[in-house]
């Protein structure tokens, strides 16, 4: 297994592996290299919706395909299918599920139905963001808690399209969305590393400070987060499978494809409850 840097220390394009045909001792040394690079760039690969699912279990624990929405068919609940077609974009910087007590580990995703051009996905790397922040605004962000609301993007689809009943998540049928507290700065389980835990699709304001306070240092997270310094793009291609850190990323696509038709398969591995600096 061949590994390319796409930076220093984050993204990497990993070659010379077949995903459903590794070994153990293949999927360890993806594993590790999911830490330490935080996203994973596969191409060639012949997945479909078995071999996903498959290779989630060997990576980990899968959870449903989302709190909300369903799997993509009786046969695959742990996939979730975001189709353009049926408003599937993504076109806010965000991390995945973090409106929930326990966010995903991590997620793999995989191109079914690319369009002609456009559609790449962004992740930004949110240690080196928060590394890189000065040494008093580490020490703020360190000592704050921020709000974590699902409403704004899936309540409606809760109320409206599944009946108030969603999927089952940590062992628990979804009937609503109870706003979550989780730490401004998160510290990873694994390495110890601090990286920012905030994002534009689901945080919805700092704890204890005046709204004023909460928009001025939100809006100053964000910009630092998503410095070009912080980011890498993917360009998909048919046979691509991407799989990336939760922990410690926040990921964009691109809505630049028009009326083309797009679709992508994810599922993601279970998380822990996110813990601070304090």
């Amino acid at each position: 297994m061949k590994l390319d840097h796409l930076g220093p220390r984050f993204g990497a394009d990993v070659h010379d592996i077949d995903l459903d045909r590794a070994t153990d001792e293949e999927l360890a040394e993806v594993r590790a290299a999911l830490v330490e690079h935080k996203v994973l760039f596969f191409s060639g690969q012949q997945l479909d919706d078995d071999g996903q699912v498959r290779l989630g279990w060997r990576l980990g624990e899968l959870t449903a395909s989302h709190p909300v929405v369903g799997g993509v068919d009786e046969a695959h609940p742990e996939v979730y299918a975001l189709d353009s077609a049926d408003n599937g974009f993504a076109d806010v910087w965000h991390t995945d599920v973090t409106f929930m007590p326990r966010p995903p580990l991590g997620s793999i995703l995989r191109a079914v139905v690319l369009p002609p051009s456009g559609g790449d996905t962004n992740w930004a790397d949110s240690q080196l963001a928060y590394e890189s922040l000065s040494a008093p605004v580490r020490d703020l962000a360190d000592r704050l808690t921020a709000v974590h609301d699902g409403n704004r993007e899936f309540g409606y689809y809760l109320a409206q399209r599944r009946g108030g009943k969603g999927s089952v998540w940590d062992g628990e049928v979804v009937t609503r969305l109870d706003p979550v507290e989780h730490p401004v700065v998160r510290v990873h389980p694994e390495t110890g590393r601090r990286g920012l835990f905030v994002n534009p699709g689901f945080t919805s304001h700092i704890v204890g400070v005046s709204a004023a306070e909460s928009r001025g240092i939100l809006d100053l997270l964000y910009a630092h987060l998503t410095k070009p310094e912080h980011i890498v793009r993917h360009r998909w291609r048919a046979g691509d499978v991407a799989m990336w850190d939760n922990r410690s990323t926040a990921h964009y696509a691109n809505r630049d494809y028009g009326t083309a038709h797009r679709v992508m398969h994810r599922i993601t591995l279970r998380g822990d409850v996110p813990v601070g600096p304090h």
